[in-house]
């Protein structure tokens, strides 16, 4: 029988810390501590290996205990993040490895379990780091007892989360490296151009400098009143507005709005001439009765005339994402909002999103919720949670997403169903009804930005693309000067825009994942990267928001939803410098554009190395199926968690995509695969084809060659029979010979020796020598006196035939007819030159 389990009676006191005592009972499966041995193995080789550019180990810590996934590794604390390295397989760990920037919180705690009352003298503590993302990443390390590992790590993270400047972030410390970022200006005015129909015309710096970027159309224009930020420092420097407005009314209707944030057209209808404009809320007052005729002048300029209206004007909505008793709330500080009767065919809208402390609130209990529930709870229990044994079988999406009524309880979808159901009816209106609509919130730079950002991405589908996806961004969101450094915890050009804050009160951690059930727990210190006023996920929403939209419409979007995710770890990690600071010309004085990378040119290098099947690359992008506007239905505005990032912490296996887009993927890998391969095949192909070509070109010229040859030998072969033929009839012997030299042999009579004269050899083509294919041939004459030549029967022949002999009997060859009858029987003409080079005596051919 099997000893039972004994039961941990949990006493709770850290005296270097002073936290209180707590006694309980719990029932988690500690990690055998004394078992873990210090490690003392260099990691110099490893950090070098896992380094970004210019990226330092500050402090590391050995022994450290992932509670997540009871895994024991080496914690490094960098200039960037925090970089957990497994003891068993030298890899980086992805869950424990987190920017400092993503860090929205983090605290230390400790747990002390006691064993069975047989042992109460055998104690042992557990010091805990808990580790709270941006990302809904919650992560526990454990340290070992009795060492500083954790205090250390503890101080270096509140100094290194929250830098004194915005120059000590990691952005300014890497540089631009090879993602250089050009003055996002250019991007701006191209992006202009191409929304009033010119988009033959580019941009330039030089056209900026010298302010001749003032293009218009018929009814639009773009002016540079804020080219210096001094009209409206949270504005661009280039603004488009109604053609019939002058500049001075601009600046007139300036100071109605909040911030000076004025009406200005965000999108146009290339056909209709609707527009979507956006603004801050106008300063109407408690008691709204403040007006201002620039403001309703400019606003009534938005109600242009229908195309085949027959001079019929369009109406206007005025869409305020506030809910209402809001809208009225913000009278009392001078704000509020617009009424009909003052704004020329006009109907005044409340969406009723909330503002972002409901939003931090709502995601903060989501994230909590998914690590209760997920498969790696930060809790470490892993009993039936992570096995599959309870109701929520082990983190299943589908037992998740069934629970309705539990996920409500966060708001999440709720605000997610919000901002879709907005955006879809401004949308609507603009592509139905051709109607022009304004948008504004309190400042018009969050709930404002979600929704004419989102209605752009549902009009337009040059938006649903990577160039315009990143033109859509860049314009709505950091040009019309979304706070990111504020939002996203950030310090900023003025200072830090957050409080450290340190607490020991356990009440703080009621919601924390750490629960009673598990053990006795005391938080003993807490800091934060962000002041709680500013901070909110408004952004981080939109993605979300965008998101659902591709999971309602999968042939519409050219990215994927991986690539949704990486975009926005790149955001939050603050790696570059695109979304520091909260405006334009806060970016344009810390120098941002120099001396950072640019994170479009990052996330453009990753698609580039492996192409279209890059995993950002929507499979099923059918441009040509939905090339006009995005209008879902009310019925499938119902949102369900985002399992690429909601669940990839807490729930890794539901975090993949489905089945069918996995199949689709690993098809299109393959395809590229046997694609790169045939190109190949093809490239090899044409390579032996042109090897095959100069081949058969060689073989034609040897053959040529050869037949050359062989015409030259056929020739020199009659011409040698030729010259025998004339020289026997001289009465002359002739004698081949094969031999090195060339022999003529001269005998003035039968008794006497020959004269030897030597001429170079003469070689033969081949076969004409028979076996012996280099030999040489030499030729031996030997020629003979008049007396020898007279018994010879051609000498006689000749004499009685020859018509030229002299009455002497002297012969006058070579004008004799035997020579020239014996030259043209060969055919060929006899070459006579090289018997005026014989030493021959003229005597010879006299008579005695």
């Amino acid at each position: 029988m099997a000893a039972p389990r004994p039961r941990r009676s949990v006493s709770v006191r850290d005296p270097s810390d002073g936290c209180e005592r707590l006694d309980g009972a719990g029932s988690w499966d500690a990690l055998e501590w004394t078992k873990i041995e210090t490690v003392t193995r260099s990691v110099s080789r490893v950090k070098l290996e896992f380094l970004l550019e210019a990226e330092r180990v500050i402090e590391e810590g050995h022994g450290v205990v992932l509670v997540n996934t009871d895994e024991a590794g080496t914690l490094f604390l960098t200039n960037f993040r925090l970089l957990f390295l497994s003891d068993g397989t030298r890899n980086i760990v992805p869950l424990g490895t987190i920017p400092l920037a993503t860090i929205e919180k983090f605290n230390k705690m400790v747990v002390k379990i006691q064993s069975a009352p047989r042992q109460t003298d055998k104690s042992s503590s557990r010091r805990l780091l808990q580790i709270i993302g941006k990302d809904m990443r919650t992560i526990v390390f454990g340290f070992r007892p009795r060492t500083k590992q954790r205090r250390v790590i503890f101080d270096v993270l509140s100094r290194c989360t929250k830098p004194a400047r915005i120059w000590d972030l990691y952005a300014f410390t890497c540089g631009p490296s090879k993602f250089s970022n050009p003055d996002p200006k250019v991007r701006l005015l191209n992006e202009y151009f191409r929304l009033l129909g010119q988009g033959f015309h580019r941009a330039s710096m030089s056209m900026i400098e010298e302010g001749s970027f003032t293009l218009s159309n018929n009814l639009w224009r773009i002016s540079d009143i804020n080219s210096k930020y001094e009209m409206c420092q949270s504005y661009p420097f280039a603004l488009i507005v109604p053609k019939n407005i002058s500049d001075e009314q601009v600046i007139q209707a300036s100071t109605f709005r909040a911030r000076s944030r004025i009406p200005v057209v965000s999108w146009c209808h290339p056909g209709t001439g609707a527009v979507l404009a956006r603004s801050s809320q106008p300063l109407v007052g408690l008691m709204m009765n403040m007006r201002s005729n620039a403001d309703e002048k400019l606003v009534a300029a938005l109600c242009t005339q229908l195309v085949d209206g027959k001079g019929l004007r369009r109406k206007l909505y005025i869409a305020d994402a506030r809910p209402r008793k809001n809208a009225l709330a913000n009278g009392a500080m001078g704000g509020g909002s617009e009424s009909s009767s003052h704004y020329f065919q006009s109907e005044i809208v409340f969406f009723g999103i909330d503002n972002i402390h409901a939003m931090r609130e709502s995601f903060a209990r989501l994230r909590d919720y998914l690590d209760t529930h997920g498969a790696a709870s930060s809790d470490g229990m892993s009993s039936f949670l992570r096995h599959g044994g309870w109701t929520w079988g082990g983190g299943n999406l589908s037992s998740m997403s069934a629970s309705v009524s539990t996920l409500g309880d966060s708001g999440w979808l709720i605000h997610v169903q919000s901002v879709l159901a907005g955006s879809a009816w401004i949308a609507a209106r603009v592509a139905l009804e051709s109607a022009s609509v304004l948008v504004h919130c309190s400042d018009g730079w969050d709930r404002t930005s979600q929704l004419v950002s989102l209605a752009n991405l549902m009009l337009d589908p040059y938006y649903r693309t990577f160039a315009g996806f990143q033109a859509l961004v860049e314009k709505d969101w950091l040009a019309f000067g979304h706070p990111f450094s504020d939002r996203v915890g950030m310090p900023t050009i003025s200072g830090t825009s957050f409080e450290l804050t340190r607490h020991s009160s356990a009440g703080s951690f009621s919601s924390l994942p750490l629960r009673q059930s598990s053990g006795s727990i005391t938080p003993q210190a807490s800091s934060s990267s962000h002041s709680q006023n500013n901070y909110s996920p408004i952004f981080l929403q939109w993605v979300d928001c965008v998101s659902q939209l591709l999971r309602m419409y999968p042939f519409a979007f050219e990215f994927s939803s991986t690539f949704l995710v990486d975009f926005l770890d790149c955001v939050l990690s603050c790696r570059f410098g695109n979304f520091l600071c909260n405006s334009d010309k806060e970016r344009q004085q810390c120098g941002v554009y120099e001396a950072c990378g640019c994170l479009w040119a990052y996330l453009a290098d990753l698609r580039s190395s492996e192409g279209s099947s890059h995993a950002h690359y929507n499979l099923f992008y059918d441009p040509l199926k939905y090339n006009g506007p995005l209008l879902p239905p009310a019925a499938a505005l119902a949102p369900t968690l985002w399992p690429q990032f909601h669940l990839r912490w807490a729930c890794p296996s539901e975090s993949e995509a489905g089945e069918l887009e996995a199949e689709c993927r690993k098809m299109a890998i393959k395809f590229s695969e046997l694609r790169k391969a045939k190109e190949a095949a093809e490239t090899k192909a044409k390579e032996y084809s042109t090897a095959m070509d100069a081949l058969n070109a060689e073989l034609r010229n040897v053959k040529q060659v050869s037949s050359s040859a062989m015409n030259l030998a056929k020739r020199a072969s009659k011409e040698s029979a030729a010259i025998k033929r004339a020289i026997q009839s001289l009465g002359c012997r002739v004698n081949f010979v094969s031999n090195s030299d060339c022999t003529v042999d001269v005998e003035s009579n039968p008794t006497e020796t020959p004269q030897n004269l030597h001429s170079p050899p003469r070689r033969e083509s081949d076969g004409m020598m028979g076996s012996d294919e280099k030999s040489d041939l030499s030729v031996s004459i030997t020629m003979v006196s008049d007396d020898v030549v007279s018994s010879n029967l051609l000498g006689r022949v000749c004499e009685t035939l020859c018509p030229l002999r002299t009455r002497d009997g002297g012969c006058r060859w070579p004008d004799a007819g035997c020579a020239q009858l014996g030259s043209q029987f060969v055919g060929l003409k006899a070459n006579f030159d090289a018997f005026d080079r014989l030493s021959i005596y003229d005597s010879y051919f006299q008579s005695e």
